[in-house]
C-alpha cells in the first residue's frame, strides 16, 4: 500500500505544482524541470515518459512522508 500511497500523494503534490505554475507546461518552470529531469537529449515517449512520471511522483509522496517523520 505504501507504493500506492506515495504515488497518489506525490499525483496530488504534481497537480498542485501544475496548477501552481499557472497550467504553462511549456512555461520557464517545466521547461527546466523537463531538462534537469532528462538531461539535453530527447525526452522519452509514451509509456517511458509516464513511468518517469509516476516515478518522480513516488519520489515526492516519499519525501513528504519522510518530512512529517521528522
Amino acid at each position: 500500500m505504501t507504493k500506492a500511497w506515495d504515488t497518489l500523494v506525490g499525483l496530488v503534490r504534481l497537480a498542485g505544482l501544475v496548477a501552481a505554475s499557472g497550467f504553462r507546461l511549456r512555461g520557464a518552470y517545466w521547461t527546466w524541470r523537463r531538462h534537469t529531469a532528462f538531461g539535453a537529449g530527447p525526452e522519452p515517449r509514451g509509456m517511458e515518459k509516464v513511468r518517469a512520471a509516476l516515478g518522480y511522483a513516488r519520489w515526492v509522496g516519499r519525501m513528504r512522508r519522510m518530512s512529517r517523520a521528522s
